[in-house]
């Protein structure tokens, strides 16, 4: 007798109800504020525990979504993130992707509304706050795992921008690949 495992059933997708996630992160906004002073403190805070929540979700993702596939090219990377990784967090891809004209390390994802802003209320005397700083840190902790070392930061500009700042070596590297 043989037993036919479909690997498609042993990997499920998780989903969160909406206002549950909302109450959590209120939570984790709530505990990263308190022992911060500072805006900046803040979402370096909210980054450092997406960075711990990212690097747990990588293997997980490419297991399920490739076959344990890693991409070696910058911009299939990227554009994996934008789609695949985005729908399976966040439920919908990311509204954008783009690439600095100035420089060839710099990439956007944009995404007009976050899920993790829409139900923070930010106070007056905290009006820079993004708290999709929290979404930069798992990022950064995705590509870094995935070895694209980067540095991800947020910033308000049409909606919400990830800026993505490479390290030269994933540059030098992608060129060495299209050499070949």
């Amino acid at each position: 007798m043989s037993i036919k495992i479909d690997h498609e059933q042993l990997l499920f997708h998780f989903q969160v109800n909406i206002a549950t996630f909302a109450l959590l992160f209120s939570e984790i906004v709530q505990y990263c504020q308190n022992r911060v002073h500072t805006v900046p403190e803040l979402q370096n805070k909210l980054s450092e525990l997406g960075q711990s929540v990212g690097s747990h979700m990588l293997d997980v993702i490419f297991l399920r979504e490739k076959g344990y596939k890693r991409e070696v090219k910058l911009l299939n990377m990227l554009i994996f993130i934008k789609s695949s990784f985005w729908k399976i967090v966040f439920g919908k891809e990311a509204d954008k992707l783009e690439q600095a004209n100035d420089d060839d390390r710099t990439y956007y994802i944009i995404e007009k509304e976050p899920l993790v802003n829409k139900f923070i209320s930010v106070p007056k005397d905290k009006g820079s706050l993004n708290c999709a700083a929290f979404t930069a840190g798992i990022l950064e902790a995705v590509l870094n795992g995935a070895n694209f070392p980067a540095k991800v930061t947020v910033h308000w500009h049409k909606g919400t921008t990830f800026m993505i700042k490479f390290d030269e070596s994933v540059i030098a590297r992608d060129k060495m690949v299209d050499s070949r």
